[in-house]
């Protein structure tokens, strides 16, 4: 950590005057663009999707649980994997309890995953979280919403990822977030999707962070959140 001047209260809260001024622009700015978000066009979903859930078979249309707007979230775990993503399971860590609170809001939020649904059953239960988790192994579900990949298009650069052909990717699955809307008639529609950095707004953890002196400190990683582990793991 870099050194820092010392002053006194007064300069310090004068200094923190001018900084403040620049949260409220950033604060401005992110109410202008959550609300360029919402005016977002739609499309309608017109692929009959059928997940493996605890319940059995059920589609898209059946995942809103009788609400009128889904949140899913695309956890990195593939179908040979034998656990899921670090990062993603922190994700999971911050938004697995606000989901209660979605739920008195009309939203409902799952996570999705390639992986077999056993594997999605012992890993949660594992991890103790109480999402509804579902599996869209052998649907095109991942490939549609650009986070899941060939290995040749991984190794040549060839998959869309982030709205970009020719992303570096991670590997065959990449972290990702979708908003789906179901009308009255049981119309569905995809609103939003956000990938890579977008989805720093799960990570309260980060947020906390940015706030510390040393803040994320990830600049000597090999790649920015190379310090993550599962919670249970960390211990070790």
């Amino acid at each position: 950590m870099a050194e820092h001047s010392v002053v006194t209260n007064e300069r310090w809260i004068a200094v923190r005057k001018e900084l403040l001024a620049k949260e409220k622009e950033l604060t401005r700015l992110r109410d202008e663009v959550s609300a360029g978000r919402r005016e977002l066009p739609w499309v309608r979903v017109e692929t009959e999707y059928v997940f493996e859930t605890k319940t059995g078979k059920r589609s898209l249309r059946d995942l809103f649980d009788g609400r009128s707007q889904l949140i899913v979230y695309h956890f990195m775990f593939g179908p040979d994997w034998s656990e899921g993503c670090p990062s993603c399971s922190m994700c999971a860590d911050h938004y697995d309890p606000a989901i209660v609170h979605l739920n008195q809001r009309d939203v409902t939020m799952i996570a999705v995953s390639r992986a077999p649904l056993y594997k999605l059953d012992e890993f949660k239960k594992r991890m103790g979280w109480s999402f509804e988790w579902v599996s869209s192994l052998g649907t095109r579900f991942n490939e549609d919403y650009g986070v899941s990949f060939s290995e040749q298009e991984v190794e040549q650069k060839t998959g869309q990822y982030n709205y970009r052909v020719g992303a570096s990717l991670p590997g065959t699955e990449a972290p990702g977030l979708s908003v789906f809307r179901k009308d009255a008639d049981g119309s569905v529609f995809h609103t939003y999707s956000t990938y890579g950095r977008g989805l720093d707004p799960l990570l309260g953890v980060y947020n906390l962070l940015d706030l510390v002196p040393a803040g994320r400190d990830e600049g000597e990683l090999p790649f920015t959140m190379a310090w993550v582990r599962h919670h249970d793991r960390y211990s070790e």
